[in-house]
């Protein structure tokens, strides 16, 4: 599939999508928010990707949507439809039962904050920048960030960060958890790569459901969060990746994970 505003690429079970407008350091426009959902699909849906990488082409990761996109938000939600933004994009990151890295190169704002906090795991340079935009514009989180941010830096700190619209430097970022791992530039994408292989090379039916207990469990009880472990449990003893996983254990080899 061709794609204007984003670059879709694939190699060892590895899909990466790269936000491809860095003269506006890769804000959204319409165009982008019909494409971005569209890879995210293809990713999805294509079983010889495992792991999903988002990027920002340039010196930005995305500073956020452009004036065009803000008005599609604005329209659809006092119409009463489902924000595409929520419905293509975040959800579908989170639903895509893959594990999905944001490789943060330069400043996420706004809607660029709420698709890092979107995916599964972060990983930045000194030049990640992360700021809560709406609220210098009068606007309300409409999207992900008033339920991830909490959870990823807890309520205090999410109150400051969403009251003020402050930005959050890199080194700041990593202290607060927003980044997982903080790493030179010159080293971001080969330490978002190594992540990236040693999740490829793991068995993609158990990971797919431990990224389904996460967030399940993050809105569940806890009686429902066994249920569901329990049926992972049953459900991952009757593949072919566990038996690889049992004789590659005795046999103290790396195993070699199907996906079957």
């Amino acid at each position: 599939m061709n794609y204007e505003t984003i670059i879709y690429e694939k190699a060892d079970n590895i899909a990466r999508i790269t936000l491809n407008r860095p003269e506006v350091l890769n804000a959204i426009n319409r165009q982008m928010m019909t494409e971005l959902p569209q890879a995210i699909w293809q990713a999805t849906e294509d079983d010889d990707v495992r792991v999903l990488i988002l990027t920002g082409a340039g010196r930005g990761f995305c500073a956020g949507g452009d004036h065009k996109f803000l008005a599609t938000i604005v329209g659809s939600q006092a119409a009463g439809r489902r924000d595409p933004f929520v419905e293509g994009v975040i959800l579908g990151l989170q639903r895509m039962g893959k594990p999905a890295i944001a490789m943060v190169n330069g400043p996420a704002a706004g809607a660029g904050f709420d698709l890092a906090l979107a995916c599964d795991m972060r990983i930045g340079s000194e030049n990640a920048r992360f700021r809560v935009a709406f609220t210098l514009i009068g606007l309300a989180v409409g999207t992900s960030t008033g339920w991830m941010l909490p959870r990823v830096v807890g309520v205090s700190k999410a109150c400051r960060l969403m009251f003020t619209g402050d930005p959050v430097g890199a080194e700041e970022a990593y202290r607060l958890g927003i980044l997982d791992e903080l790493v030179p530039s010159d080293k971001l994408e080969e330490q978002t790569m190594a992540l990236a292989r040693k999740l490829a090379q793991g068995p993609p039916i158990a990971i797919g459901f431990h990224k389904m207990l996460i967030y399940r469990g993050l809105e569940s009880g806890f009686q429902t969060a066994l249920s569901l472990s329990g049926l992972g449990e049953r459900v991952c003893t009757g593949t072919e990746d566990f038996k690889e996983g049992l004789r590659a254990f005795a046999e103290k080899r790396r195993p070699v994970f199907k996906g079957r």
